[in-house]
């Protein structure tokens, strides 16, 4: 199971910490917070211990409208499941009472001037990707159009050729060799690199370039939604053939399943403009629109006139 601690939440989001500074070790494994409400006036059956609680200006204000000793027994309730963290929004001040509680507690008590729907929206998106499960395959990431493309092939087929050339044809270039593949959800795969290789792209008689030096901040960037998984293999001139509508295939990641097409090499072949003829029918498909579907309208078209 992947985890941060509240340590790295704290840097990454530049958060106040008010008390627990020897507890930011403390780890957090769910990818979402959460803001306590029923669990205040005592119901706990599905309290998400594990997340990151948050505290807005509701929450706050219902706290400072009760009795001194209601509020114990409210805060008191919570810090006992002993979530990871406490983090305070819109930069409110009146939490002397909370923050009593967190340092006899050890738990670390944090504080941003961001407001409490904007700052939940941002750390939510960070901890879906931090947290994601995720796997290294050997392969190449790029971006055609909009479209998030892993292209896959054995050692010297020519992926990173092939992704060169469509940097220069103006697509964006993700990741070389070493491609991170995280699940965001049951439908969503995102493609990233591993930092260390990042903007290197490794040609073979020229050695290792970087895109961006080369072409620029355009051709790169640091992830994209994969929605087809490309295949370069050698030709097979007895496999080969021209269907009107290619029977879908699928390639499974971490459990989500990504439309497959192989395509096969041979010497002149525009590999590049397959790839870029590919994305953008796989994009006509998400609009509903089928090229083999309107060839055989018209041939029945024909037919019956």
């Amino acid at each position: 199971m992947k985890t941060i601690t509240v340590q790295r939440l704290a840097d990454v989001f530049k958060l106040e910490v008010l008390t627990g500074a020897g507890h930011m070790d403390r780890e957090i494994t769910r990818p979402r917070t959460h803001r306590p409400g029923l669990e205040f006036v005592g119901y706990f059956d599905f309290f998400p211990m594990k997340r990151v609680q948050i505290l807005g200006r509701k929450e706050i204000t219902y706290l400072l409208t009760r009795t001194v000793e209601e509020r114990k027994l409210h805060i008191g309730n919570i810090v006992k499941y002993h979530p990871p963290c406490f983090i305070v929004t819109s930069g409110q001040q009146e939490i002397p009472f909370l923050t009593l509680f967190c340092e006899q507690e050890g738990i670390p008590l944090l504080r941003t001037s961001e407001t409490t729907t904007d700052f939940i929206v941002k750390l939510d998106g960070y901890l879906v990707k931090a947290l994601a499960p995720e796997v290294s395959i050997h392969g190449v990431c790029i971006n055609v159009s909009g479209i998030g493309i892993l292209l896959r092939g054995k050692s010297g087929i020519g992926k990173s050729e092939t992704a060169h050339t469509l940097i220069r044809r103006g697509h964006r270039f993700v990741a070389d060799d070493i491609v991170v593949l995280k699940r965001l959800s049951p439908s969503t795969l995102l493609g990233s690199h591993n930092e260390t290789t990042r903007e290197f792209l490794a040609l073979r008689s020229v050695g290792l370039i970087n895109v961006v030096r080369q072409y620029g901040r355009r051709a790169f960037q640091d992830e994209t939604r994969i929605v087809l998984d490309i295949e370069l293999t050698p030709w097979k001139g007895d496999s080969l053939n021209n269907e009107l509508e290619v029977v879908p295939q699928f390639t499974d990641y971490l459990g989500v399943q990504i439309p497959h097409i192989e395509i096969q090499l041979q010497p002149g072949r525009d590999v590049a403009g397959l790839i870029e003829a590919a994305a953008n029918n796989w994009y006509l498909k998400q609009l509903g629109y089928s090229a083999a579907e309107e060839f055989m309208k018209r041939i029945e078209d024909e037919m019956q006139s």
